[in-house]
């Protein structure tokens, strides 16, 4: 440990920068697609639940079944009221976080 910490107080700023970010740059990417395939999974679940609500599944059973949050789906629920299946599948932007 005492050798890398020696090796880090001889780097530049600019060195230890580039090196944090690549570090980052893996997981980082790693990240944006999983977020990315949630994204497109949200989006095929969304009519399905909201398909379930009139079914009247128990919300609790559907974040059992999900792991989406109920007040996501309530927001899913509310915008298929206000704007019709159709409405459901408007991207990110339709994505609530709760």
């Amino acid at each position: 440990m005492c050798v890398s910490l020696l090796r880090m107080a001889q780097m530049t700023p600019a060195q230890l920068r580039a090196q944090a970010e690549a570090a980052l740059e893996p997981l980082g990417q790693r990240r944006i697609r999983l977020l990315a395939d949630l994204e497109s999974l949200d989006s095929e679940l969304r009519p399905l639940i909201v398909a379930a609500r009139q079914a009247e599944v128990p919300l609790r059973r559907i974040t059992a079944l999900t792991a989406v949050a109920g007040g996501t789906i309530r927001a899913w629920e509310s915008k298929a009221r206000e704007n019709g299946p159709e409405g459901l599948d408007d991207g990110p932007a339709s994505r609530a976080h709760a």
